[in-house]
């Protein structure tokens, strides 16, 4: 039976249906794909971005950000401003937005292309820095993610409360599930599901 992929394009921040959408109402974010015009800024992040596998720091980092940022927002709002966040934010360099000072802050917080959250950039700044203690000790952010899998929701989630800033439990979820370390990104009757599945995402391998 397929599952029900988690991204809703119209909630803040979604989670697994465990009951039947009302009438006419799309029952995953795949099923609600089929429904938006071409150009629609959620086609090209479902089917290109989405559960697909991250090998490289700065755009793991980037990721976990912009899911930062959707927390009481709609993900179209983040998928909107998502240019406007890797030019605000120096296309996500690890090293970069590590050394960033008040200037910088100040900078972020006037620049109306994002979201002007201080909370929300100090912990963009204060998790670059946690990263860079990360690829000292690991080698790599992606290293870290990998020494730790698998683990379960529960486990991810009190790992990155204890490892990072404005990581709770549906901002994680996302996050892991987005770069394929959880599963149900895509329900197993998407034509991307198969897709997907040629890149192996970890969450093939054996899971808790």
């Amino acid at each position: 039976m397929a599952k029900a992929a988690s991204r809703s394009p119209s909630k803040a921040a979604s989670r697994p249906r465990t009951k039947a959408a009302p009438p006419n109402k799309p029952s995953s974010y795949c099923e609600a794909i089929t429904r938006m015009e071409k150009g629609n800024v959620h086609i090209h992040y479902h089917d290109k971005e989405y559960g697909f596998p991250i090998e490289e720091d700065n755009q793991l980092f980037a990721r976990l950000i912009l899911e930062i940022n959707q927390a009481g927002l709609s993900w179209t709002t983040i998928l909107n401003k998502k240019d406007n966040f890797f030019r605000a934010f120096d296309d996500f360099d690890i090293a970069k937005v590590a050394g960033y000072g008040q200037r910088q802050t100040d900078r972020l917080l006037q620049d109306a292309g994002i979201i002007r959250n201080r909370l929300k950039i100090d912990a963009a700044i204060e998790n670059a820095r946690r990263i860079r203690a990360l690829q000292k000790e690991f080698g790599s952010f992606k290293n870290w993610l990998d020494h730790h899998h698998p683990l379960t929701k529960e486990e991810w989630v009190k790992l990155f409360k204890k490892t990072f800033r404005f990581t709770g439990g549906e901002i994680v979820n996302s996050f892991l599930m987005s770069i394929g370390y959880l599963p149900g990104a895509h329900i197993e009757t998407c034509p991307i599901y198969k897709k997907l599945l040629k890149y192996k995402p970890m969450w093939l391998a054996k899971t808790k």
